[in-house]
């Protein structure tokens, strides 16, 4: 059953304006709300396992195209890399 945008500002308690302005906000780089700690940019730890390091060498015009991928998809590099790990390692073991 298809919902009304009167039924969904009701259901969330958020109006379609107030929508707008914290989009605007947004754009502007206007954060609402109190600050509740620091900003941590990263992959998350992975508690309990140890990590090893993985390195290879590649031309700088592969490194700018992978880095034009993982801009794109919004992703540093180091997350894509993964990502790409995970997602034929997970196609491997499907296969």
């Amino acid at each position: 059953m298809k919902k009304t945008a009167e039924e969904l500002e009701e259901m969330f308690g958020v109006t379609a304006e107030q929508i707008e302005e914290w989009d605007e906000m947004m754009v502007r780089g206007e954060v609402p709300g109190k600050p509740v700690g620091e900003v941590v940019v990263g992959r998350p730890l992975l508690f309990g396992a140890e990590l090893k390091s993985v390195g290879f060498k590649e031309t700088e015009e592969k490194i700018e195209a992978i880095d034009r991928r993982a801009d794109s998809l919004g992703m540093r590099r180091s997350d894509y890399l993964r990502w790409l790990i995970d997602k034929d390692l997970a196609a491997a073991t499907v296969a």
